[in-house]
C-alpha cells in the first residue's frame, strides 16, 4: 500500500484501487483548519481525475471523524480569514467525485465534520460514533452543504430539528434518522468498511459513476429528466467493454473483471 503524509492528511492507496483519506489532527479531534481545507480540496480534486481510483474511504485519526472547523483560539481567526468560497469549493470537490465514497465514522462527526460525512455516498459508523449539526451552539448557521444535503436525506422537519437544537445524537439515533447506512461494533468497523470498499472497487467503474451522478442530480430533477438521463447512461453502458464482460461472465458462471472501459 502506497502512503502519502501531508500536514493534516494521510492518503493511502491500495492495490485494488481503494484510496483512504485520513484526517490527521487527532489532538484536535481532527478539527479542520485552513491547511486542512486546502489539502482536502486539493486531494479530492486530484482523486477525481485519477483513473486508478475505484473507491474512496474518508475517515479520521484517533477517536474522532471530524469535530468540524477549528474555532478555538487562533484557529477561530484563521477560520474567519478563509473565504466561504474556498469552503464551498472544498465540499463541491468531494460531492462531485464520480467514484463511490464511504465515510468511516469512528467517533464524533460534528458541524462541518458531520456534513462532510453526509457529502459521501455511504456512511458506516462505529457504535461509538456521535453526530451533531452543532452550528447553533457556536452562534453559527449550518454550512458545508448541510442545508442542501440533510433535508434531502431525512426530510425537512427532521433536518430542522437537528439544526435548530444542535443536539448530539448517537450512531443508533443517526441510523433511526436515516443518516447512516450501517452501525457496527467499533472492533468491526475496519472490516466492514474494507469489505464494502473492495466490493465497490471491483464493480463496473463507468456504470457506477453514472449511477452515482444520476442519483445525485435526479434528487432535484423531474421524472422525465431522470428517465432521459437513465436512457443516455444505459446507451453508453451497452457500448462499453465492461458490459460485454459482465454478460460473458454471467454466461460462463464466473465473476466479472471490470476495467472501466
Amino acid at each position: 500500500m502506497e502512503s502519502t503524509k501531508l500536514e493534516t492528511l494521510i492518503i493511502e492507496a491500495a492495490d485494488n484501487g481503494v484510496v483512504t483519506v485520513t484526517m490527521n489532527r487527532p489532538e484536535k479531534k481532527n478539527a479542520a483548519n485552513a491547511v486542512m481545507w486546502d489539502e482536502l480540496r486539493e486531494t479530492w480534486s486530484s482523486l477525481a481525475v485519477d483513473p486508478d481510483v475505484r473507491a474512496v474511504v474518508m475517515t479520521g485519526a484517533g477517536d474522532a471523524f471530524c469535530s468540524g472547523a477549528d474555532l478555538g483560539g487562533q484557529g477561530r481567526d484563521r477560520h474567519q480569514l478563509v473565504s466561504m468560497n474556498l469552503i464551498h469549493q472544498t465540499v463541491e470537490a468531494l460531492y462531485s467525485i464520480m467514484v463511490p465514497v464511504i465515510a468511516k465514522v469512528n467517533g464524533v462527526a460534528a458541524g462541518a465534520g458531520m456534513n462532510m460525512a453526509l457529502a459521501c455516498d455511504l456512511i458506516v459508523a462505529s457504535d461509538n460514533a456521535r453526530f451533531s449539526e452543532i452550528f447553533a451552539r457556536r452562534g453559527l448557521s449550518v454550512d458545508f452543504g448541510g442545508t442542501w444535503i440533510l433535508p434531502r436525506l431525512i426530510g425537512l422537519h427532521k433536518a430542522k430539528e437537528l439544526a435548530f437544537f444542535a443536539d448530539v445524537i448517537s450512531a443508533e439515533q443517526a441510523a433511526e434518522f436515516g443518516i447512516v447506512n450501517k452501525v457496527v461494533p467499533d472492533s468491526e468497523l475496519d472490516t466492514e468498511v474494507d469489505d464494502w470498499a473492495a466490493r465497490l472497487a471491483s464493480g463496473p467503474p463507468l456504470a457506477l459513476a453514472m449511477t452515482k451522478r444520476m442519483l445525485t442530480l435526479n434528487a432535484s430533477n423531474d421524472f422525465k429528466s431522470a428517465l432521459e438521463a437513465e436512457g443516455m447512461a444505459q446507451t453508453i453502458n451497452f457500448y462499453t467493454s465492461d458490459t460485454k464482460e459482465a454478460v460473458a461472465a454471467f454466461l460462463e458462471k464466473r465473476e466479472p473483471e471490470f476495467r472501466g472501459k
